[in-house]
C-alpha cells in the first residue's frame, strides 16, 4: 500500500505552522536552547545578520526580527552534528555523491580542512598552510590568471568579498562567476539602462506609505517570510496588493503573524491580496503592457472630457526620455495579442490598471519570477515604464524594489564581485593599492561553465555556495568540474559540489555567520551585509564555532592570496587580522562608505544613497530611460500551447528549502509532504495526459541540441496553475535547463522558461 505524499495545504502562511516547524527545526540541531537564544540576537543590532534572505530589517528600534525560515538557517548552521575527517574516512566519494542533497547536507558541519585523494577516493585532513601552498603554487603554475574561475555566494560579507575581489584583481583576472548571474542580473542590467542604478529605489519605510504594492513573480511565504509582515501591515491600513504569479501561493492569499497574540490565539489571518491574476510563464511583459495600455485609454477619455490628465505629465516631461516612442508602441500593440500571451484577460488587467490609477504612492516588487526568463530584462523595463507613467519613482512611499535572495548578494556586487568591473572603480583600486588592475572583462557563471568544459579554465574557486547545484544542465556542469586541475570550496557544510573534484581538490572548511570571529588577540570581528533596502549594517556572531579549526572567509581569502601573490604590495593577513583595515580600503575606492567604520558601527548601521530615489538619473540622456520594443514573438508558455503534450516548467523552491539547501521534505503551503521529486499540474491537464494525483513519469526537456536531458521518476500533484505550464523543485530538476538556453542581455539560465514533455512509468 503506498501512502499518499499529498496533504492538507495550510490554511494559512505562518501561524501556528509555522511556530511547530521553528521548534522541530531547533530540536534537530540537538541544542535547541542555544538555537534559541541565538535567534533573539538575529537581525539586531548586536547581534548576527540572518544567514537567510537579504529581506530589509527596521532602520530603528529593535524587535524579533525573524521568521520560520531565518529558524531553520540559523537553526542548520548550529546543528551539533560534525562532518569530521573520520567521516571522510568512512566514506569515499563515490558513494556519498549518490547521496541526496537533503541526506549529504545534514551530516553537519565540517570541521578540518581537507584534500582529495584519488587512490582512495576519499578526503584527508591536511593542514592549512599546506594547503595554502599548493593552492598557491597551482594557480601561479597556470600561466595565465584567466584559466581560474573564482565563484561568490551571496552570504559572504563585505569585508570577504572586496578582498576576494582584490586578491583575484591582483592575481591578474576578471572572471567573477557570482550567484547574481543566476537570480537577479536582469534587474541589474535593466535598472541600470533605465534610472542609472542597478539597484531598487525603496526602503523598508516605504512600504508604510504605499497605497498600491505590486506583487510580481515572487513567493514571500517561502523565500523572504519576513516580507509578509510588511504586506500585512500595508493590507490592514487598507492598501492594496495586487499580485502576478501563475501559482496559487498561500503566502500571497493569506498570513497569520506569529508575533501577533490575538491573531494567534483566535487562529485569525489576514488576507493579503487584493487582487490575485495568474499569468501564464513569461507573460508578465504583456500584462504589464496590457495595464499601461489601460492607463492611456483613461488618459484620453479624462483629457477628452476636459479633466486633468491621469499621467504626471510633470515627471515624464521633466525627468523622463523616449516617452513619445513608448507610447507608440504601446499603441501599436493589440489587445488580443497581449490576452494571448499574458494568458489574462482584458478585463483582469483594467482592473488591476485601476488599482494603479486610483494610487497616490505605489510600489512594484518583484523576484526571479520575473529575472528567468529569456526576455526578463524587457520585462523589468516594461515595469519600468508603467511605474514612471504616474512618476512613482524617486518620492516617499513609491519605486522599484526587487527583492534580492541570499543575505548579501547586493553587497558582494556593491563591494566589486563584477566580471564587468567598471573603470572608475578599477581606477581607485589602482591609486590605493599601486598595482595594475585586468581590464579586460571576465566570465560570468555560464561562461565559466562553458570555459571549464572547453579546457580553456582550469581551476575553480568558490567562497560558499554548491555551484554543482545551482547551475543549470546538471550533468554538463559534473563534467566540467571534474575535467580541472584544482578545485577549491570554501564552506560550512559538505555538498554535492565537493563530490566532484577535480584533479587536486580542497574542502576548507570556515566560520559561519552565527559563529565569533575572533582575531589571533581574541578580539571579535565585525562583519558588514547590505540588504535589499541598500542597508548596511554589522554583524557579529554569538555562537562558539563548530571547531577549532575553523577559520574565517576573510582568513582563508588572505591564506590563498599570500600564498599566490604574494604579501609585498598588499599585507593580506594583517587585513585579515582587522576587517577595519580592509574597510578603510573600501571606503577610499567605493563610493557610498565615507565614515564606513564609525557609520557601521551605528544601532542599524546606515543608508548607501541611491541616486535615482533622489531623481538624479546616472543614465546617458541623465533622464529615465522609457524602453519601446514590441512583445516578444512567443513566450515558452504560447510555444508548449502550440504543440502536443508539451509543457512550460518553471523550478521553485519548496517550503523547507533555502537556495539550494535543503531543510527538510515538506512543503506544507503547497500540502507535500515527505517527496520532493514532484510536478505541480493543472488537473484538467494532469486528465488530458492520462495520468491522476501520485503517478509518476520520467521528466524530458525539449531542447534543439540533441542532448538528451531526462529528470526521472517524479510525481503528478495536481496544482492551481495555468494550463499548459508545470512547476517543480530546484535542484533536481535543473537537469533539465539547458546550459545555452540563457536571458537576452543578462545571461541568466531561463529556469522559468524550460519546454518539456513526459513518460509515464507507473500509477500510484
Amino acid at each position: 500500500m503506498t501512502t499518499s505524499f499529498l496533504g492538507k495545504k495550510s490554511s494559512a502562511a505562518g501561524g501556528w505552522g509555522a511556530l511547530k516547524s521553528c521548534g522541530k527545526r531547533l530540536l534537530e540541531t540537538g541544542a535547541p536552547l542555544s538555537g534559541a537564544r541565538a535567534m533573539l540576537k538575529a537581525n539586531q543590532p548586536d547581534g548576527f545578520d540572518c544567514p537567510g534572505c537579504a529581506w530589509g530589517d527596521p532602520e530603528h528600534g529593535s524587535s524579533f526580527e525573524f521568521c520560520e525560515n531565518g529558524v531553520k538557517a540559523v537553526a542548520w548552521e548550529a546543528t551539533e552534528k560534525r562532518a569530521t575527517p573520520d567521516f571522510f574516512a568512512r566514506n569515499r566519494v563515490s558513494d556519498l555523491r549518490l547521496l541526496s542533497d537533503y541526506e549529504i547536507e545534514r551530516h553537519g558541519r565540517l570541521t578540518h580542512p581537507l584534500r582529495y585523494d584519488a587512490a582512495s577516493d576519499r578526503y584527508l585532513p591536511v593542514a592549512w598552510d599546506a594547503a595554502f601552498a599548493e593552492i598557491g603554487a597551482l594557480l601561479k603554475g597556470l600561466g595565465n590568471p584567466d584559466r581560474a574561475e573564482f565563484y561568490t555566494s551571496g552570504r559572504a560579507s563585505n569585508e570577504a568579498a572586496y578582498l576576494y575581489q582584490l586578491f583575484v584583481r591582483a592575481y591578474g583576472t576578471n572572471n567573477f562567476p557570482d550567484c547574481s548571474n543566476m537570480c537577479h542580473e536582469a534587474s541589474g542590467v535593466a535598472l541600470r539602462q533605465a534610472i542609472g542604478v542597478g539597484k531598487g529605489t525603496v526602503r523598508l519605510g516605504d512600504f508604510e506609505q504605499a497605497d498600491a504594492i505590486f506583487v510580481v513573480g515572487q513567493n514571500p511565504g517561502t523565500n523572504h517570510p519576513r516580507m509578509l509582515g510588511d504586506l500585512r501591515r500595508a493590507a490592514l491600513r487598507g492598501a492594496r496588493i495586487v499580485v502576478f504569479n501563475p501559482v496559487r501561493e498561500r503566502g500571497l492569499e493569506r498570513f497569520s503573524d506569529p508575533q501577533d497574540k490575538l491573531e494567534m490565539l483566535h487562529a485569525g489571518s489576514t488576507p493579503i491580496a487584493s487582487r490575485y491574476v495568474q499569468p501564464r510563464l513569461g507573460g508578465d511583459m504583456a500584462a504589464f503592457r496590457g495595464m499601461s495600455k489601460a492607463v492611456f485609454a483613461a488618459d484620453d477619455a479624462a483629457l477628452a472630457a476636459g479633466r486633468a490628465s491621469v499621467l504626471d505629465r510633470d515627471f515624464l516631461a521633466t525627468h523622463c526620455e523616449g516617452f513619445d516612442a513608448y507610447r507608440a508602441s504601446v499603441d501599436a500593440t493589440g489587445w488580443d495579442e497581449i490576452e494571448d500571451q499574458s494568458g489574462l484577460s482584458r478585463a483582469e488587467i483594467e482592473e488591476a490598471a485601476a488599482i494603479y490609477l486610483s494610487a497616490e504612492r505605489v510600489i512594484a516588487t518583484w523576484a526571479m519570477g520575473v529575472t528567468q526568463h529569456l526576455h526578463s530584462v524587457a520585462t523589468i523595463r516594461e515595469i519600468t515604464n508603467f511605474m514612471m507613467l504616474r512618476g512613482h519613482i524617486g518620492r516617499p512611499g513609491a519605486g522599484l524594489c526587487p527583492v534580492r535572495g541570499h543575505s548579501n548578494v547586493q553587497g558582494d556586487r556593491t563591494v566589486g564581485i563584477n566580471e564587468k568591473p567598471g573603470d572608475a572603480f578599477l581606477d581607485a583600486l589602482e591609486a590605493r593599492f599601486g598595482l595594475p588592475m585586468p581590464r579586460q572583462h571576465g566570465h560570468n557563471v555560464l561562461a565559466a561553465i562553458g570555459a571549464m568544459l572547453d579546457g580553456s579554465a582550469q581551476a575553480f574557486i568558490g567562497l560558499g555556495g554548491n555551484f554543482a547545484r545551482a547551475t543549470p544542465d546538471s550533468a554538463l556542469v559534473e563534467t566540467a568540474l571534474r575535467r580541472l586541475k584544482l578545485t577549491v570550496h570554501i564552506a560550512t557544510k559538505p555538498n554535492h559540489s565537493h563530490l566532484m573534484p577535480g584533479e587536486i581538490s580542497f574542502i576548507l572548511p570556515c566560520l559561519g555567520r552565527t559563529e565569533m570571529d575572533l582575531n589571533s588577540e581574541g578580539q571579535s570581528q565585525l562583519i558588514s551585509v547590505e540588504d535589499s533596502m541598500s542597508m548596511v549594517h554589522g554583524s557579529a556572531g554569538i555562537n562558539r564555532p563548530a571547531s577549532p579549526h575553523l577559520r574565517s572567509e576573510t582568513a582563508i581569502i588572505a591564506g590563498i592570496a599570500a600564498a599566490t601573490v604574494g604579501s609585498d604590495s598588499i599585507d593580506w593577513l594583517a587585513l585579515a587580522e582587522n576587517y577595519d583595515l580592509i574597510r578603510d580600503h573600501i571606503e577610499a575606492t567605493i563610493p557610498g562608505f565615507d565614515d564606513f567604520n564609525r557609520r557601521l558601527r551605528r544601532p542599524r548601521g546606515f543608508h548607501l544613497r541611491n541616486s535615482a530615489a533622489h531623481r538624479e538619473w546616472e543614465t546617458p540622456s541623465r533622464k529615465v530611460e522609457f524602453s519601446s520594443g514590441a512583445l516578444p514573438k512567443a513566450t515558452v508558455h504560447q510555444q508548449a500551447l502550440a504543440a502536443n503534450n508539451r509543457f512550460a516548467l518553471q523550478t521553485f523552491r519548496s517550503h523547507d528549502q533555502y537556495n539550494t539547501t535543503v531543510y527538510g521534505l515538506d512543503d506544507r503551503y503547497r500540502g507535500v509532504y515527505g517527496e520532493r521529486q514532484v510536478i505541480f499540474m493543472h488537473p484538467a491537464d494532469l486528465e488530458a495526459l492520462g495520468a491522476k494525483a501520485g503517478d509518476r513519469a520520467d521528466v524530458v526537456g525539449e531542447w534543439h541540441d540533441g542532448v538528451e536531458r531526462i529528470a526521472r521518476n517524479f510525481r503528478f500533484a495536481p496544482y492551481d496553475i495555468p494550463r499548459g505550464s508545470v512547476a517543480g523543485y530546484y535542484p533536481e530538476l535543473n537537469a533539465l535547463a539547458p546550459l545555452d538556453s540563457a536571458g537576452e542581455e543578462s545571461d541568466t539560465p531561463t529556469s522559468k522558461s524550460i519546454l518539456v514533455s513526459f513518460r509515464l512509468l507507473s500509477a500510484a
